[in-house]
C-alpha cells in the first residue's frame, strides 16, 4: 500500500517527465492557434527532413541520359543538368541552412540579450556605451558587409558562415529588448524587488528576462529567416563553395547552367525556392503562437 502511494510522487519528481509534461503542454497551446499549429508542422517537417532526411534520401547520382527529365514517378520533381533527382536534393537540401539559421539567430539573440539587459538594469554609462555600439554598427549595411566578408575570408565551412551571421544581427533586437525592459522596470514587481534588496543580477534573470521570453523567442524565429535568406544569398552568389546538398546551392546552378531555358525543368527550379519560402512561413507562423505559450493570462482554462 505504501509503495503505492509513493509511487506517482516518484515519477512527478522525475526530470523527465517534468520536462515530458512541460513540452506536452506548449505543444497543446501551439496546437490552439491554427496558425500556431501550421507553423509547427511546417517547421517539425522541415527539421525532420533536416535530421533524418539524408539516411533515406541517398546523395543523387547524376545520369547524362536523363537531364533535365520531366517529373515523373522515378523523379517526382525531375531531374537537374546533371540528371540527379531533384526531390533528394530537396531533402537533403535543408540541414545545412536549418543548422546555419539555428546557431546564427541564437548567437545574435544571446548578444542582444546581454547588451539590452545591461543597458536597461545598470544604466547611465553603460547604456550610453551599449547605445552607441549599437547605432554605429546599424549604420552599417548587414548584408552588403556579410558579402565584402565572404570574398575576403572564404567562407568554407557552414559553422563560420552561421557565426558571421549571428555577429552581425544582434543590434536592431538589441535596441527593441533595451526598450523593451527599460519599460519592464517601472513595473511595480521590479521596484518591490529592488525594496526587498535583490541583486541587479537577480532582478535581471529572475524579474526582467522571464517577461521577456515571448518576444525573445519571436525574435530569435525571425532571426532565424533572416538567417536562412542570408546564406542562401550566400550560396546562390557564388560567395560560399558549391559543394553538396543545399537549396541556395540548387537555386546558383538553376541559374547558371541555364535551367529557364528548358521546358521540363520548372519543378528544377522552383523546388528550392518553395522549400525556403515554406519553411519561413512556418516559422513566422509558429512565432505567432509564442505570446500565448509564456503568456499564463492568455491561455484561458488549459
Amino acid at each position: 500500500m505504501a509503495a503505492t502511494t509513493t509511487m506517482p510522487s516518484a515519477l512527478e519528481s522525475n526530470p523527465l517527465t517534468r520536462a515530458a509534461r512541460s513540452l506536452g503542454t506548449t505543444l497543446r497551446l501551439m496546437a490552439r492557434s491554427p496558425a500556431g499549429l501550421v507553423g509547427l508542422v511546417l517547421v517539425g517537417i522541415f527539421i525532420l527532413m533536416g535530421i533524418f532526411g539524408p539516411m533515406f534520401a541517398q546523395s543523387p547520382v547524376p545520369d547524362v541520359s536523363a537531364i533535365y527529365a520531366a517529373p515523373s514517378a522515378t523523379h517526382p520533381l525531375g531531374t537537374d543538368s546533371q540528371g540527379r533527382d531533384v526531390l533528394a536534393q530537396v531533402i537533403r537540401g535543408g540541414r545545412v541552412l536549418l543548422l546555419i539559421a539555428i546557431i546564427g539567430a541564437a548567437i545574435s539573440t544571446a548578444i542582444a540579450m546581454t547588451l539590452g539587459a545591461l543597458a536597461a538594469v545598470f544604466g547611465g554609462g553603460m547604456d550610453s556605451a551599449v547605445v552607441t555600439v549599437t547605432d554605429f554598427v546599424l549604420t552599417i549595411p548587414q548584408t552588403p558587409l556579410l558579402f565584402v566578408l565572404a570574398g575576403f575570408l572564404h567562407f568554407t565551412n557552414p559553422l563560420f558562415i552561421a557565426v558571421i551571421i549571428g555577429l552581425l544581427d544582434w543590434p536592431g533586437l538589441t535596441r527593441a529588448i533595451r526598450a523593451q525592459l527599460f519599460s519592464l522596470k517601472q513595473r511595480d514587481y521590479v521596484e518591490a524587488a529592488r525594496s526587498l534588496g535583490l541583486s541587479n543580477r537577480r532582478i535581471m534573470f529572475s524579474e526582467l528576462l522571464p517577461n521577456m521570453m515571448a518576444y525573445i523567442v519571436i525574435s530569435f524565429a525571425l532571426s532565424m529567416v533572416g538567417a536562412i535568406y542570408q546564406a542562401t544569398g550566400l550560396y546562390f552568389l557564388g560567395f560560399a563553395p558549391l559543394a553538396g546538398d543545399n537549396w541556395g546551392i540548387m537555386i546558383n546552378l538553376a541559374w547558371t547552367q541555364g535551367a529557364i531555358f528548358f521546358q521540363n525543368s520548372l519543378a528544377y527550379i522552383l523546388a528550392p525556392v518553395a522549400a525556403i519560402v515554406l519553411v519561413s512561413i512556418g516559422l513566422v507562423m509558429l512565432s505567432r503562437s509564442m505570446e500565448e505559450v509564456f503568456n499564463p493570462r492568455l491561455r484561458g482554462g488549459l
